[in-house]
């Protein structure tokens, strides 16, 4: 299964100066958010207090996460990265030590 560390980036040239437009941006995202947290999209979501970025952990595969990420641009930026479970990090070692063991 796939597990992707997400981390976002607001667009500060996306993003209304206009206070009551951006209030209104604001949570038309964060109800996406909650909603691709509730049909599990989104595993963990997360900002930081600068409001600047955040982070998510997803499991969808990479179309799907793509396809789901889609709706946040321009406003939201994103990098993205593969990560391993600890036992996935274990199994991994192993097979490399084994590996090289052979060789």
């Amino acid at each position: 299964m796939s597990r992707f560390y997400i981390r976002w980036h607001m667009n500060p040239h996306a993003v209304p100066l206009d206070p009551k437009e951006r209030v209104d941006l604001w949570m038309r995202m964060l109800e996406g958010v909650r909603k691709d947290l509730a049909s599990g999209n989104f595993k963990e979501w997360g900002i930081c207090s600068d409001i600047s970025a955040g982070y998510c952990m997803s499991e969808l595969d990479e179309e799907q996460l793509h396809t789901v990420l889609l709706k946040y641009v321009p406003y939201i930026s994103f990098n993205i990265k593969p990560v391993l479970t600890v036992d996935q990090s274990i199994g991994s070692i192993n097979r490399a030590t084994a590996a090289a063991k052979r060789a």
